[in-house]
């Protein structure tokens, strides 16, 4: 089985869904089904697939220090982390509110090897160097300073460590972008510019020893090492 084949496994272990974002990213609530299919064009299967990707980078015997940032309401995150019990994990988030939600899943699934912090991605708390894998799920779109995010995500990975995730990308899907445009943008929660697929791989070129990068529609997925 590839380790993209082995996370989408460890979806099965989704739990309920605790709001209506939940239901959204994962496909697993009505609502959640027709937001995906009439904003991001999208099946579940779609979104499954952008998801495992993100993730994929990550063997699945690590056993290093690693962050997510933002956890959100960890529906995503936590059924790998449960897969990772010898990982040393920190997940951080600016709303205590969605860091509440991913605390309540993680104890829900019984992780033990996690701790969670409030804290800015802009200016991370951490020193330079302190993770050997640093994780973003959809959340470089909604940053206000994208430019301090991806500084300070490379400053305190490890040389040779793994840089991963996903986010929204313009340009991929017109019917995507006009919502997003229309709706996402004006409720505050998504802050351009955005970047668009080929120059996120431009970028990420750049900063990385490697940087591997796709996209279904309109979430790009990516995997670094520094």
């Amino acid at each position: 089985m590839s380790r993209r084949d082995e996370i989408k496994s460890a979806y099965k272990n989704l739990g309920k869904a605790h709001s209506f974002y939940d239901g959204m990213m994962t496909g697993t609530s009505f609502f959640g089904r027709i937001i995906l299919k009439n904003v991001w064009c999208m099946t579940k299967e779609d979104a499954l697939e952008y998801q495992a990707a993100a993730f994929e980078a990550i063997p699945k015997d690590f056993s290093g220090s690693l962050l997510e940032v933002p956890v959100g309401t960890g529906v995503l995150s936590m059924p790998v982390w449960k897969t990772l019990p010898d990982a040393e994990i920190t997940c951080l988030d600016y709303s205590e509110k969605m860091m509440q939600s991913a605390q309540e899943r993680a104890d829900e699934m019984q992780i033990k090897n996690i701790r969670f912090m409030q804290g800015d991605v802009g200016k991370l708390p951490f020193e330079d160097e302190s993770f050997d894998c640093v994780v973003s799920l959809n959340g470089f779109h909604a940053f206000p300073d994208k430019e301090a995010a991806y500084g300070e995500s490379y400053r305190v990975l490890k040389k040779g460590g793994i840089f991963c995730g996903c986010f929204y990308v313009e340009r991929s899907c017109p019917k995507t972008d006009k919502m997003i445009q229309r709706f996402y943008i004006k409720s505050g929660f998504f802050t351009p510019p955005f970047e668009n697929a080929a120059g996120l791989q431009s970028r990420l070129s750049r900063m990385y020893s490697t940087a591997t990068v796709g996209n279904v529609k309109s979430i790009a997925w990516f995997q670094c090492i520094k």
